[in-house]
């Protein structure tokens, strides 16, 4: 997936979307690292959600973003980028 354009659209998971709202983040205790879950498609992100960590007492709602943008605020963060699959499965891992 190293071919994928800055400018395709892609699916996050964003907490608290109408208040301060940020992308929802995970933590790899294996092997210390945080990153960004992202999905090619909205079912995927859909599928998935369930799966992944998250603060009990926020709202969540997937998210349409360009790939050029969650690239910027990842790199700027200092976190991964790690697409997955439906099923939590990581298809990628995306160092901006």
């Amino acid at each position: 997936m190293k071919n994928l354009k800055e400018n395709t659209w892609v699916w996050v998971i964003v907490q608290d979307p109408e208040g301060t709202e940020q992308f929802l983040g995970q933590h790899d205790e294996k092997n210390n690292v945080s990153f960004v879950p992202f999905f090619l498609e909205k079912e995927e992100a859909e599928r998935c959600s369930s799966g992944l960590v998250k603060k009990p007492g926020h709202k969540y709602e997937i998210q349409a973003i360009l790939f050029e943008e969650i690239k910027l605020f990842c790199a700027k963060e200092k976190v991964m980028l790690f697409l997955l699959n439906g099923d939590g499965e990581i298809l990628d891992k995306i160092q901006p």
